[in-house]
């Protein structure tokens, strides 16, 4: 067999090289789901439970504020804790794949530095859209309805996603500077209170005097109450500034964040390689 007779490939530019193989890593990472069903049924089965246990076995004990159904109220507040926690899942899925070698045999390979953490972002950020398309049908199931339009909806899911994204980032940092997958799996212990201390369940106006303005500031509660708004469903507006500009809010934390770990994401996958 001879090469003589043919012609070399046209030229590929950095760029190319760039999508294609953020591209190859985002199959791998969805083959990978393939064979973990049992991952995948815990990850998309989790939010289904959590809208079943606090809609129908706290939901007879909760107040909303001004009045409205506690589902409604409920709903806009587990589309955004669903997604905080996929923190948890990024985190996971990068510590493991660096206990095993992969990140170094990553590293071996004549491909394009940033198509690790691209391909990681854009596969979580597929697997996040999953997420809500299946606690929505859920949601709807149980009597949630969104009368902001086609429009304020879809708006509310792209602030959803933002979040997803900018968490992606937190979660890419944690799990390159973690030591082992059980290391990661104490976040929970971080998350979780996070996640409380926010307007996720209740108003901030209904916490504690020094507790509400903590929940009222946490980033989450911003895409709590911007989701609300936009879905139409009963809201919990406060008197504090960030509370009164919620919208604004749910777009500038996530930026702030992606702006502060993106960066330190690729120094920190850079760095491993020192």
């Amino acid at each position: 067999m001879t090469t003589a007779g043919l012609a070399p490939g046209p030229a590929r530019g950095r760029v190319y090289w760039a999508v294609a193989d953020c591209a190859t890593l985002v199959r791998r990472t969805l083959l990978n789901y393939r064979r973990k069903p049992v991952a995948i049924l815990w990850q998309l089965g989790f939010p289904i439970v959590s809208v079943l246990l606090y809609g129908f076995v706290f939901g007879s004990a909760m107040r909303v504020p001004g009045g409205g159904d506690y589902k409604d109220f409920l709903m806009p507040g587990m589309f955004t804790m669903t997604m905080t926690f996929g923190l948890m899942n990024t985190a996971t899925s990068v510590v493991s794949d660096s206990g095993k070698g992969v990140m170094d045999r990553f590293r071996s390979m004549p491909m394009a530095p940033s198509a690790v953490t691209t391909g990681r972002g854009v596969s979580d950020l597929m697997v996040a859209s999953a997420e809500l398309a299946i606690l929505a049908v859920t949601a709807l199931a149980v009597g949630w309805t969104s009368d902001g339009g086609f429009g304020g909806t879809l708006f509310a899911f792209g602030l959803l996603l933002l979040l997803r994204f900018s968490l992606i980032w937190v979660g890419v940092w944690c799990g390159l500077a973690l030591p082992d997958t059980e290391s990661a799996g104490a976040l929970y212990a971080v998350i979780f209170p996070v996640t409380m201390i926010s307007s996720v369940y209740v108003a901030p106006a209904l916490m504690p005097g020094w507790l509400g303005p903590v929940a009222a500031w946490n980033p989450i509660s911003s895409t709590v109450a911007a989701t609300r708004e936009l879905f139409g469903n009963p809201g919990a507006a406060g008197e504090t500034w960030v509370e009164q500009h919620a919208l604004l809010m749910a777009v500038v934390w996530p930026l702030a964040l992606t702006a502060v770990f993106l960066p330190l994401a690729v120094r920190r996958f850079q760095r491993l390689s020192r």
